[in-house]
C-alpha cells in the first residue's frame, strides 16, 4: 500500500506502547478488508479500515496512492458499495449498530467527512432493513432491496431525479441479487414457498415483469437452495452465474436466462465450492472450502481447465480477479494474521504501524457423536500440557463454520493460559448440505448434542480440566452457551454470552423480519403454532437449572437478539439468586469500536479467573 497522509495512519495504527499485552495488540493493530473496486473505473477502490479505532470506510485512488476516510460514525460503518463507474460511494445509515436505516452516497472525490452529512442515495425510500443493492452501469439507476415488519419484503428501481419504482413485493424473505451489465435484467432471491433456508431465484425486468424462474425447493424432506452469483460481466450476455446443492453441496452452474440453459460446472473438488466471473467472463475464479480450510482456482469455460491459484495453507476470505488477470485475495491462518495479498506476490494492502503478533497453529480433531464425525480445531499455549482450562467457543451463524483463520478472541484466551476447542456442530456450513440442515425442529438441541460429544474427548484424551471448563459464543454460538448451560448444568464450569438468544419466543416477536422468516423455518412455525418446539428450544425453559456463573453482555440496540429477551432471562437469575453479571453496551449485535471490543473481552477475562482461578 502507498502510505498517504490520511487517516490510514490514524490512532490505532499509532498505539505501539511496548507495555501493551499481545492479546490486546492483535485487537489494536491496523486491520483491513478485501479492496472493492469499480468494474469500469478499476483503480478506484474502496475498503474497511480500523484505523481510527473504529471500523469505517476508506477510499483509495490507486493511480495516485491517495485513501481518504469516508465514513466517520460513534459506532462505526463497515456497510458500503462502490458503482461500476467508480463516481459514487454508497453507506448504509443506521442509527448505533440497530441495521434499521437508508443508503447515502458521496463522490468518490468527496470531501473530508468532517465537512458534513451524505445525501440520501434513494430519496422516497423510508427507513428499512437493508435486503440487497446492485448499482447500475449508467450511474443513475439502483435496485435496492428493503424490508420492514410492516411491509415484509419489498425490491425498488431508484433513478436518479425520479421517485423510486416498486417492482417487488412478498411477506416472506427476499433480496436483490445482482443487475445485469445493461442494466435489462435484475436477480431476485426469494423465499416465497417458506423455506428461509433455501431460496429460490427469479429474473425481473426493470418494470417488475418477469423473465425466467429457478426453484430447485421441492418440498418434503428434499428441501435445495439457490445463490445468486452474478450476471456475467459483458456487455448483452445474458448468463447468471449461481451457487445450487442439487448433489448435497454447494457448486457453480451458469444460467443463461434468456434460453434457460444450464451448464452445471462438475470440478472435482470435495467440499464446498463457489465462483465469480473474470472479468471479462471468459473464466470463473472459484472458491474453494473443504474441512475448516480453503483454497482458490481457476476455471476456464472454454477448455473447461481447472487450474489452482496459488495461495498459502490457511482460509482466504474472500477474492477478487483483476482486469490485468491478477487475483487478489484476503488470507490468515490461526497462527498468522490476516494480510490482503495478490498472486503477483505483492501485499495489496499493508497498514503502516502497530502490527499484530500471531498466535498458535490449530490441530484437528474428528469426534463421533451422535449424528457422525464432528470436526474441531483445538489451539493450546505452546508447550503446555493437559488437563487445561479450557473454553469451548462456539461459533454464530448457525450457518457458518470456524476454519484456520485468524482470531484474536480464541488468541486472546490461549495467552492467558486456556485451551481452546472450536465445534462445526450440525448446522456449520463447509460439511455438505445434509449436515447444514439438520437443525431443524430439535433446534439448539442438535448442536449440544455434537458440542457434548467434544467435550467428551477434551476431557478423556487429558487435554481439558473437566472442573475448569468454559461454554462461551456470540449470537448463536451466545444461544448455544445460555442453552448448554441449562440442559447440560453438569458439564460446564462457566458460561459467557454474547448477544445471545435467551428467550427464544420473545426474541421472536422482538427480532427484524428476516430472522423471524428463519426461525419459521427451523422450528416449523411461530411460538403459537408450535409453541413446544419454541419451549424445548428456548434458554429461557432450563434457566432455574443452570449451576455455573453466567456472564451475558448485550447490544441495547440489537436487533438480531434484541435486548428485552435478554432481560427476560436475567430477571430468572437474579430472582434465584444465580450467580451472574450483566454488561449492556450502547451497540447492536456487537461492537466496531475497538476500545469497546476490548473492554469486553477483558471483563470475559476477568470474570473467569475471578470464578476458576488464574
Amino acid at each position: 500500500m502507498t502510505e498517504s497522509n490520511g487517516p490510514i495512519q490514524g490512532k490505532a495504527a499509532a498505539a505501539q506502547d511496548g507495555s501493551m499485552p499481545d492479546w490486546e495488540k492483535r485487537f489494536r493493530a491496523p486491520r483491513v478488508s478485501l479492496p472493492d473496486w469499480a468494474e469500469d473505473a478499476p483503480h478506484r477502490s474502496l475498503f474497511v479500515s480500523n484505523a481510527t479505532g473504529t471500523y469505517e470506510l476508506y477510499a483509495w485512488d490507486r493511480a495516485t496512492g491517495e485513501q481518504r476516510q469516508v465514513t466517520d460514525r460513534a459506532n462505526g460503518t463497515t456497510d458500503g458499495v462502490l458503482s461500476p463507474d467508480g463516481e459514487w460511494i454508497w453507506w448504509f445509515d443506521d442509527k448505533d449498530g440497530d441495521e434499521f436505516g437508508i443508503w447515502r452516497r458521496q463522490p468518490f472525490e468527496g470531501s473530508p467527512v468532517s465537512d458534513g452529512p451524505d445525501e440520501p442515495a434513494a430519496p422516497g425510500l423510508e427507513p428499512s432493513y437493508p435486503g440487497g443493492l446492485a448499482i447500475g452501469r449508467d450511474g443513475r439507476t439502483a435496485v435496492v432491496g428493503r424490508s420492514t415488519d410492516e411491509d415484509g419484503s419489498t425490491i425498488h428501481v431508484a433513478r436518479t431525479g425520479e421517485e423510486p419504482v416498486e417492482i417487488y413485493r412478498h411477506r416472506e424473505s427476499a433480496g436483490v441479487g445482482d443487475l445485469s451489465y445493461d442494466g435489462s435484467l435484475i436477480a431476485v432471491e426469494h423465499t416465497e414457498h417458506g423455506d428461509a433456508m433455501h431460496s429460490a431465484l427469479r429474473v425481473l425486468r426493470p418494470d417488475g415483469s418477469a423473465v425466467a424462474e429457478l426453484d430447485d425447493t421441492k418440498g418434503g424432506t428434499v428441501e435445495l437452495g439457490l445463490e445468486v452469483l452474478g450476471f456475467a460481466p459483458v456487455e448483452g450476455d445474458t448468463r447468471l452465474l449461481i451457487g445450487h446443492q442439487r448433489r448435497g453441496r454447494w457448486e457453480p452452474l451458469v444460467w443463461d436466462v434468456a434460453t434457460g440453459a444450464e451448464t452445471e460446472l462438475v470440478l472435482d473438488l470435495p467440499g464446498d465450492v463457489g465462483a465469480e466471473w473474470y472479468p471479462d467472463g471468459s473464466a470463473l475464479l472459484v472458491a474453494h472450502s473443504f474441512e475448516a480450510r480453503s483454497d482458490l482456482w481457476k476455471y476456464d469455460l472454454a477448455s473447461h481447465e481447472l487450474t489452482p491459484v496459488p495461495t498459502p495453507p490457511g482460509s482466504v476470505s474472500g477474492a477478487t480477479a483483476r482486469p490485468d488477470g491478477t487475483v487478489e485475495y484476503l488470507w490468515s491462518s490461526a497462527a498468522e494474521p490476516s494480510v490482503v495479498r495478490s498472486t503477483t506476490g505483492a501485499v495489496v494492502l499493508d497498514p503502516p504501524g502497530l502490527k499484530s503478533p500471531g498466535s498458535v497453529p490449530v490441530e484437528d480433531v474428528w469426534v463421533e457423536s451422535p449424528g457422525g464425525r464432528v470436526h474441531a480445531l483445538v489451539q493450546k499455549p505452546a508447550g503446555a500440557s493437559g488437563p487445561l482450562p479450557t473454553v469451548f467457543d462456539i461459533h454464530g451463524g448457525p450457518t457458518w463454520h470456524d476454519s484456520d483463520s485468524f482470531a484474536a478472541g480464541p488468541a486472546a484466551w490461549v495467552d492467558h493460559g486456556y485451551a481452546v476447542v472450536r465445534v462445526n456442530y450440525r448446522g456449520s456450513t463447509g460439511y455438505g448440505r445434509e449436515w447444514t440442515d439438520a437443525l431443524k425442529h430439535r433446534v439448539g438441541l442438535i448442536e449440544l448434542e455434537d458440542i457434548a460429544a467434544v467435550r467428551e474427548w477434551a476431557v478423556t484424551s487429558g487435554l481439558a480440566d473437566p472442573d475448569r471448563l468454559i461454554l462461551t459464543g456470540g449470537s448463536w454460538g451466545g444461544y448455544l452457551t445460555l442453552l448448554g448451560l441449562g440442559t447440560q448444568p453438569d458439564l460446564w464450569a462457566l458460561g459467557i454470552a454474547a448477544v445471545p438468544v435467551a428467550d427464544y419466543v420473545t426474541a421472536y416477536h422482538d427480532e427484524m423480519e428476516a430472522l423471524k422468516a428463519m426461525d419459521r423455518t427451523l422450528l416449523g412455525g411461530t411460538p403459537e403454532e408450535v409453541p413446544e418446539r419454541f419451549a424445548a428450544s428456548s434458554p429461557l425453559t432450563y434457566v432455574d437449572a443452570v449451576k455455573a456463573p453466567v456472564y451475558i453482555s448485550a447490544g441495547v440496540n440489537d436487533p438480531r437478539c434484541p435486548i428485552r429477551q435478554v432481560e427476560n432471562y436475567v430477571d430468572r437469575l437474579t430472582a434465584r439468586d444465580a450467580v451472574h453479571e450483566v454488561y449492556r453496551y450502547d451497540a447492536g449485535h456487537g461492537s466496531l469500536v475497538v476500545d469497546e471490543r476490548i473492554k469486553q473481552v477483558r471483563l470475559e477475562l476477568d470474570f473467569a479467573e475471578r470464578h476458576l482461578g488464574g
